[in-house]
């Protein structure tokens, strides 16, 4: 059996993407559920399945009772932040593919810049009584203690091994802000930036700037999962899930994985695009469009390398002669990314992807077959190959 071609996503769904959403994050989750659905065709009858994040504060039920769902017969979560984000679609893909559920949604809300902001210092994460506590505990007496200072170690360890700048991380935040520019949805709509504000940006933890550092934002972004016999029948071109993997590397530790032999890598990203290229049936070479979890500029260097578009240390050379931009062999976050859009935890990549292969994008990529989609990075991470459906 294989799950490839099995399942698709059928409908899209977000809120505004703000930095004060002056709702409640309930409100956000079922206002993104239900607008997927409507663009899927579908009502909330129709659905017996929900998938979130651990990390989101709606359970399946309230979001079923603020919808008026019944009745569920499959609900599950995925952990490792934004690591879930091509999970809950994995997760949706399986349960529609073996029989257990016939419409799945995958959703994340938060407030994650109004309300709690997950980069600032949590001193509650190093006191869980369970075993991410005892990992934090080992870091947070060091300062290590927000997302920026954990990947700065890993971030200052590859410009040391392969000679890459921090102008080269420059480069990725520099195509997402151009990109968002002209995203009418993307928060810095109309804000470019150039190579040198990145460098002239303030230091965050050395040696990423600010301009290497995702946003804080409010919002959601769902994802309606049906069959692909019938997302047929539905009103929008359905984007087939080609390929869905999860994947967690040898020592794997949650942005803190500094005891590995190579430690300038994210081999929990080789893990998942083995699995990617082996299910979908391509290579690097066949992708038309990369979505790429951008939370850390220096991340999206190391996942070109890890998913076999390059060499190891070669990304900085890779990503040159303008081979990122929308007319370039590997266009690279046409919405803006994390960095340019939203953060919304990575979902509203997937949902990017959706649009590119519609043909309804913002930024539309011409001639659109195969979108890689990935999930957080640094953390065990997820997945997905999305294609056009040629059934």
């Amino acid at each position: 059996m294989t799950l490839s071609g099995q399942a698709a996503i059928a409908g899209i769904g977000a809120t505004e993407f703000s930095k004060d959403s002056g709702r409640s994050e309930l409100r956000l989750a079922a206002e993104a559920v239900r607008a997927a659905l409507a663009d899927a065709g579908l009502s909330p009858s129709d659905v017996d399945g929900l998938v979130s994040f651990t990390m989101d504060a709606n359970s399946e039920i309230s979001v079923a009772r603020e919808l008026g769902i019944a009745e569920l017969s499959f609900f599950s979560r995925i952990h490792y932040g934004g690591g879930a984000a091509a999970a809950t679609v994995q997760q949706a893909a399986m349960a529609v593919a073996t029989g257990v559920a016939d419409v799945v949604v995958a959703y994340r809300a938060f407030n994650e810049r109004s309300g709690h902001r997950f980069g600032q210092v949590s001193a509650a994460a190093a006191q869980q009584v369970n075993s991410s506590g005892v990992d934090n505990s080992f870091h947070y007496p060091m300062g290590i203690a927000t997302p920026a200072a954990t990947v700065a170690m890993l971030a200052r360890r590859y410009l040391h091994d392969y000679g890459a700048t921090s102008a080269d991380f420059g480069r990725i935040a520099v195509v997402d802000r151009k990109h968002a520019a002209t995203n009418p949805k993307a928060w810095f709509h109309g804000r470019p930036i150039t190579l040198e504000e990145h460098q002239a940006s303030r230091w965050v933890a050395e040696p990423l700037h600010l301009l290497d550092c995702c946003q804080e934002s409010d919002g959601a972004v769902a994802l309606v999962v049906t069959s692909a016999r019938r997302a047929r029948d539905l009103p929008q071109r359905a984007a087939v899930i080609a390929a869905a993997a999860q994947g967690s590397g040898p020592d794997q530790y949650v942005m803190t994985s500094y005891y590995r032999e190579q430690l300038a890598a994210l081999p929990e990203m080789g893990v998942v695009g083995r699995q990617l290229w082996q299910q979908a049936g391509i290579g690097p070479a066949d992708v038309d469009v990369a979505v790429l979890y951008d939370h850390f500029t220096p991340y999206v260097l190391m996942q070109l390398e890890e998913l076999g578009f390059c060499g190891r240390g070669e990304a900085k050379d890779f990503i040159a002669d303008g081979r990122l931009e929308l007319d370039g062999e590997l266009p690279l976050n046409p919405h803006g990314g994390q960095l340019g859009e939203a953060y919304i935890h990575g979902m509203n990549g997937i949902a990017e992807g959706v649009r590119q292969l519609r043909g309804t994008a913002a930024n539309q990529v011409t001639d659109v077959r195969r979108v890689l989609v990935t999930a957080g990075t640094g953390v065990p991470t997820s997945g997905l190959v999305l294609t056009g459906d040629e059934g």
